[in-house]
């Protein structure tokens, strides 16, 4: 048996064992205030479970970074879950820290990296490597991209922030401009977005991380997977309506309406850009004191034209018992029948995706003409979007 301390605002909440079964037990004085999750509120009966609670495996690595993570620690550590969360326990997403027995959660960095520093770097993808090296182990978030969280400042403001850093693999040439522009026209629409951020020379994504308040105070965090008690394995086994009765059941109430429109632009979006990696764990919910009746709907993040690279890729999830590229009358039928909207907030919702989508669009070709690597991955997106803006 392994045993982590897991840790909230500094303080130690509960402890966790596993595996063959994996449990949790609060300790008897934590408040309610400070429950790992929404899914397992505070109580005197532990929490047991033969996989690892879904909560406590958020944000475990996968693929390339899961790979990379077992070859860093494979000489010094096991590799299963527990180990994982030994050696990233104490930087995740989210408020929750696993902790060694007789340790104590670790500091923020003392000597923050600067922002313009890494956009501006001549060669990013020496960079990312020497990112990867210093802050691998230090990067508890989920993904197959390559990805490391790190703290920044500002050289303008002085502001110190936590960012995403994210590279790419052959298999996905130009991610990051992709992403870039896709998240463009998903702050165009009136999306929420963290604040974004492409290099110079196009090699890297950096995204502010939204589950931290300044100066380093963390928010609650738990994606639609932990919210519909499913494993990271199984994000793409659910429906965009089994989303919104999430929503519906662990938004607060005067944060629902804004919430379920949110989700419902974010969808239209997806459908116009060709986004078919819009899964559960792309999707969560945010929290400071979850009695103080204050979740929200996370901002929207991970956006990319899929189909650029997957000339065949489906939805992640379905909708209307099926996986394909919606038209606007099944749209409209789902935001009238599962998120509540009407038929004006409906036809105002596709006009802003539609037109921050046919906006962004001019600057995917500015870019491509400044930069020629980025054309071929440029003329799949503009293509795949003149289609998808079909849906109007």
């Amino acid at each position: 048996m392994s045993r982590l301390n897991v840790w909230i605002e500094g303080k130690p909440v509960g402890a966790l064992e596993g595996p063959d079964p994996y449990v949790f037990a609060y300790h008897p004085d934590t408040p309610s205030s400070l429950t790992v999750s929404l899914t397992m509120p505070v109580r005197l009966q532990s929490w047991t479970d033969r996989a690892l609670h879904p909560i406590f495996q958020m944000n475990l690595p996968e693929g390339a970074m899961l790979i990379a993570v077992r070859q860093a620690i494979a000489k010094i550590a096991r590799t299963d879950e527990l180990s994982l969360l030994r050696i990233l326990g104490g930087y995740q997403i989210g408020r929750n820290r696993f902790i060694p027995p007789d340790e104590e959660p670790p500091s923020p960095a003392a000597s923050p990296e600067l922002l313009d520093d890494i956009l501006k770097y001549p060669d990013t993808e020496e960079l990312f490597r020497d990112l990867i090296g210093r802050f691998l182990l230090r990067s508890g978030v989920s993904g197959v991209q390559p990805k490391v969280l790190i703290d920044a400042r500002d050289k303008a403001t002085f502001r110190s922030s936590s960012y995403v850093v994210k590279s790419w693999g052959a298999d996905f040439p130009q991610l990051a401009a992709n992403e870039y522009f896709c998240m463009t026209a998903a702050r165009r629409a009136g999306l929420p977005t963290p604040e974004f951020h492409l290099s110079d020379d196009g090699r890297l994504f950096v995204m502010e991380r939204f589950d931290i308040v300044p100066p380093f105070s963390d928010l609650g965090f738990e994606d639609m997977c932990v919210l519909q008690g499913l494993g990271a394995d199984e994000k793409y086994n659910s429906t965009y309506e089994r989303i919104a009765r999430a929503i519906d059941r662990y938004v607060s109430p005067q944060h629902r309406d804004e919430a379920m429109k949110t989700f419902f632009k974010s969808l239209v979006l997806s459908v116009a850009v060709r986004n078919g990696d819009a899964h559960l764990k792309n999707y969560g919910i945010l929290y400071g004191n979850p009695t103080e009746g204050d979740i929200r709907l996370a901002p929207i993040y991970d956006v990319v034209t899929t189909v650029a690279y997957i000339p065949r890729d489906i939805p992640a999830l379905s909708l209307g018992g099926a996986k394909k590229w919606w038209g606007a009358r099944a749209l409209h039928k789902f935001g009238i029948a599962h998120c509540g909207l009407s038929q004006s907030v409906i036809r105002e919702i596709f006009d802003q995706v539609t037109g921050a989508v046919s906006d962004t669009r001019a600057d995917v070709r500015r870019y491509s003409n400044d930069c020629p690597a980025f054309r071929e991955t440029a003329e799949k997106m503009l293509s795949a979007w003149e289609t998808g803006l079909g849906i109007e």
